[in-house]
């Protein structure tokens, strides 16, 4: 399948649509991620190191549901502008592209910078020589720029500790908001959803990070610790929350035991 550019930051990044698949499956490429549909990892091109994700579609109909909804390509495009224009930091859209066939997209080609020095927050966070009162001070800048990202009308349905990545520069500290496709800007970013993302943070930081300090990261983004029964009308909020979200896990986790069982069945047969 030929791929189509829906973004090149040069002519000689439209051309490298054209070896994609040699590009992923060559011998220098480095995987970081690879699942029943996603690969991703470190490639070289004329000596620039990049960042390249691809991203299949399961079906035919899901590929045309992309097609009118926007595929992963298409909303990389978009969160990278709605980032750019909020004023928050990210890894530099390179290029993007779609394969379809028949009118449905059957795969997005994503290739964003490769962000050398700045580490993912846990391993930022944890390294050697970190003391209580600069984790404490990381905490309220965190906390502080994930409260200016939602002020800004942004909201990510992904909003993962493996999503950020950080850099120290001198005295200063700066984040940067890696997984661009799950960006949507919003005119008001409502409570529900504010709290939606801290959640999601939370989880992923569980292991790494005591529930105290989770605890004062919450208020760092409120600006202050509330009054005692907001504080816990506000807590139990967030448990709820995260409840439901460790429901749906469950459930999801018991469908595909359910399902695959039948579905080696059939292949036997």
């Amino acid at each position: 399948m030929a791929s189509r550019a829906l973004y090149a930051s040069s002519p000689d990044w439209t051309a490298v649509g054209g070896r994609l698949d040699e590009l992923l499956h060559g011998p220098e490429f480095r995987i970081l991620k690879r699942t029943s549909r996603t690969l991703a990892g470190i490639a070289r091109v004329e000596g620039v190191e990049v960042f390249v994700k691809r991203v299949t579609n399961g079906s035919w109909v899901k590929g045309i549901i992309a097609r009118v909804c926007g595929s992963r390509a298409r909303k990389t495009i978009g969160g990278a502008e709605i980032l750019h224009q909020a004023g928050f930091s990210h890894p530099r859209l390179i290029a993007a592209f779609e394969q379809c066939q028949g009118g449905s997209v059957r795969a997005s080609y994503v290739i964003v910078e490769y962000l050398h020095h700045p580490k993912i927050l846990s391993r930022f966070a944890l390294a050697d020589g970190r003391n209580f009162h600069w984790r404490r001070s990381l905490s309220q800048r965190l906390a502080q720029t994930i409260r200016s990202l939602h002020d800004a009308g942004c909201y990510t349905r992904d909003l993962q500790e493996t999503n950020l990545m950080l850099e120290g520069q001198g005295y200063g500290l700066k984040i940067y908001f890696t997984d661009l496709e799950d960006f949507r800007r919003l005119p008001l970013v409502p409570r529900r959803l504010r709290l939606l993302n801290l959640v999601h943070l939370d989880r992923s930081i569980g292991r790494f990070v005591s529930r105290s300090h989770r605890l004062r990261f919450f208020y760092n983004y409120l600006g202050e610790k509330p009054r005692r029964a907001e504080a816990r009308a506000l807590v139990a909020r967030l448990h709820g929350i995260r409840q439901r979200i460790e429901r749906r896990k469950r459930r999801r986790q018991r469908s595909t035991v359910i399902i695959m069982p039948s579905a080696n069945k059939s292949q036997s047969e």
